[in-house]
């Protein structure tokens, strides 16, 4: 007898939880991860903390640790214990605790007011390197002065004042936390000591701002005992999970960043050899020319670095080999593999997987394979029927290859077409679809495949997995050639009889809301759409997003030019609301930082200015992604109501 199905309900999408941050212990026998919540039901997050051992012969178990929010669980030297963070004593300010492997009450071994940013244990088993803002200047809390313009209301604030946070390290056996000198008021963003516990290398910005401390970063190296520290000099924009390795005498730091010299760009990993002195030489692009691009960087303290490769549809391993201009591909996984990790031998590692039917799970093994499940965290899923997960691939207009998926309506075939097809385009644009499991609290594949719609999911230029110059191709040119990548597939879909050209909808989050709000300003196409907090004007999200000029990359200009005509006016879906003629769901939340308000705001103005049918509904104190549960509910509801209003034939009640 087969297995009995079960209807695939909302809160069966976000009452399930999440793996996250895996860590491997030294000596390669246990790994550690955070299990959070989809959707936050309550005031404060209750996220876990599970340890495995990686043979798999004993179920994971769950630390006995408060309910707070947990993050960067990392191990202990010894393989002992593990460090992590939590806010369980001030919510919203985290602070380093420890617990042993075996469980029992956790050690709060900080409580530095404004909270802990990160953390690093070092060689030496009695220092933690950690990262935090400066405390306070009044030693117990705020001064009655304070209180008293708290009060007046004399708040002004002064803008761009944002307080760096700082190296400090912390000495387990007194607690006490020294704060070396040498970097000015840069804003320190990484630490990794070299493995034979050497200096700290530090990564730094010129301020705690993206813009333009990500424009602006620099590598430092620290002597964690003398606190004697030197510049090694600027690095690449973006520059992000430095690691060090080393080939005959010479040392190396190698970092992940973006390829110059445009600010929408393939990463790639650069390379270089740490002098005795002074700054450091020409810094060497390992992955120049690469068909793929490089997502993660791993250290492995005996041994070369690992990289995680997107690449296509699928995800890669690469290793470092001394004398090799480039990394080797050492295996390859179908699906999503990320958020690896490595022994100190780098024989094994564990990472978070997810293939096409199968949700994120740590996976186990060798860097050159197989990844093996090691854990099973929505159980709750088993028994639910899943619409069939097709791989694509197909030529551009100009003859470029792309790939993407098609997700059919559960218990249908292609035969059974044409469908009702929506089409969601990915964000970023600098991201992926890969082969893996299309279930999620945005309107997904599989949310929508349950009430009987095809879904196509689209790779056009501009995103990862395809090198850099596909990547960059979108630079200033946004909705244009990505534009005729999406309705290339489209199209394709239609002649082959699964879409239904009479019942076409689009929708997307962030870059891909952007894109829905593109399409209805450039055809009456589609049925439907929906606009996830999405791009309706670069020149304003230039002006007012956190990602400044980097923005203004993808958009072309920012607007203090001069009078114009600007770039962004052309790339900007608000120029085109005019023409819009197709009902628009619009969705945002409320403190988005990264798309803020103003950009859903201007689109619902426009629409009920020219009379388009839409919706526009703000949720309250979510950022660009979504927390709380009752919000994701609504959210998954009224998006799958939505297209069934405009694109499923009304039922006849006769």
């Amino acid at each position: 007898m087969g297995r009995a199905t079960r209807e695939l309900t909302a809160e069966l999408v976000v009452d399930g939880r999440a793996p996250s941050s895996p860590a491997l212990s030294p000596d390669g026998r246990w790994v550690v991860y955070v299990l959070a919540a989809v959707g936050q039901a309550g005031e404060q997050p209750s996220d876990q903390l599970w340890i495995a051992e990686v043979d798999g012969k004993l179920p994971p178990r769950r630390l006995d640790l408060p309910p707070a929010r947990l993050s960067s669980p990392q191990w202990a030297p010894d393989s002992d214990s593990i460090l992590f963070l939590s806010d369980g004593l001030t919510p919203g300010a985290a602070q380093l605790h420890r617990v042993g492997r075996g469980g029992g009450p956790a050690q709060v071994l900080t409580e530095w007011r404004g909270g802990i940013h990160h953390h690093r244990p070092l060689a030496d088993p009695a220092l933690v390197a950690i990262i935090a803002p400066d405390e306070p200047t009044a030693p117990h809390g705020p001064t009655a002065a304070d209180g008293q313009r708290d009060n007046d209301r004399d708040d002004a604030q002064l803008g761009g004042s944002a307080s760096p946070a700082r190296l400090r390290l912390l000495d387990l056996r007194t607690r006490q936390l020294r704060s070396p000198a040498g970097f000015a008021d840069r804003h320190v963003v990484d630490v990794v000591q070299r493995p034979d516990g050497g200096p700290l290398a530090v990564l730094t910005w010129s301020s705690p701002e993206i813009d333009p401390g990500l424009l602006e970063p620099a590598l430092h190296l620290l002597d964690p005992y003398l606190d004697q520290a030197r510049d090694l000099g600027p690095v690449a924009v973006d520059a992000h999970s430095p690691v060090w390795w080393r080939t005959g005498a010479d040392w190396h730091l190698t970092y992940l960043a973006l390829t110059p010299p445009g600010l929408q760009a393939g990463t790639a990993v650069f390379d270089l050899v740490v002098p005795p002195a002074g700054l450091a030489g020409a810094h060497q692009n390992f992955t120049a020319g690469m068909p793929a691009c490089p997502a993660e960087l791993v250290r492995v303290d005996r041994g070369a670095p690992l990289v995680v490769v997107a690449d296509g549809l699928d995800t890669a391993i690469y290793r470092f080999v001394p004398g090799q201009p480039r990394p080797v591909e050492v295996s390859r996984h179908a699906g999503l593999v990320d958020q690896l990790t490595a022994s100190r031998d780098g024989d094994l590692v564990a990472a978070i997987g997810s293939t096409s039917y199968e949700p994120r799970d740590v996976r186990v093994g060798p860097p050159h394979g197989p990844l093996v499940r090691l854990t099973d965290t929505r159980p709750e899923l088993r028994g639910i029927p899943w619409g069939v997960q097709q791989r694509l691939s197909y030529q551009a207009s100009d003859g470029l290859a792309l790939d993407g998926l098609l997700v059919l309506p559960v218990g249908r075939s292609r035969g059974d077409g044409p469908f009702p097809l929506v089409t969601l385009v990915h964000g970023g644009p600098y991201d992926r679809y890969a082969d893996r499991f299309m279930l999620h609290w945005a309107p997904s594949a599989q949310w929508l495949a349950h009430a009987g719609y095809a879904v196509f999911l689209p790779n056009p230029r501009g995103g990862q997995g395809h090198g850099h110059d596909f990547a960059a191709s979108v630079a200033g040119a946004v909705g244009q050639e990505e534009w005729v990548d999406i309705l290339t597939g489209i199209d394709l879909l239609i002649a082959q009889g699964v879409g239904d050209p009479d019942r076409l909808g689009i929708g997307g989050w962030s870059h891909g809301g952007f894109m829905a709000a593109w399409a209805v300003g450039h055809t009456d196409r589609f049925a439907a759409a929906m606009v996830g907090a999405g791009v309706s004007d670069w020149g304003m999200l230039a002006a007012t997003g956190e990602w400044g000029v980097f923005e203004a990359a993808l958009g072309g200009s920012i607007g203090w030019e001069g009078v114009g005509p600007h770039r962004h006016d052309e790339l900007s879906p608000i120029s085109y609301a005019s023409a819009i003629r197709t009902p628009v769901l619009i969705v945002h939340g409320a403190d988005d930082t990264n798309v803020p308000l103003s950009q859903a705001e201007y689109l619902h103005r426009a629409l009920r200015r020219f009379g388009v049918e839409h919706e526009y509904v703000v949720y309250p104190r979510e950022n660009h992604s979504f927390r709380e549960r009752d919000h994701q509910l609504d959210l998954l509801r009224r998006t799958r109501g939505w297209f069934d209003r405009w694109l499923m034939p009304p039922t006849d009640s006769t």
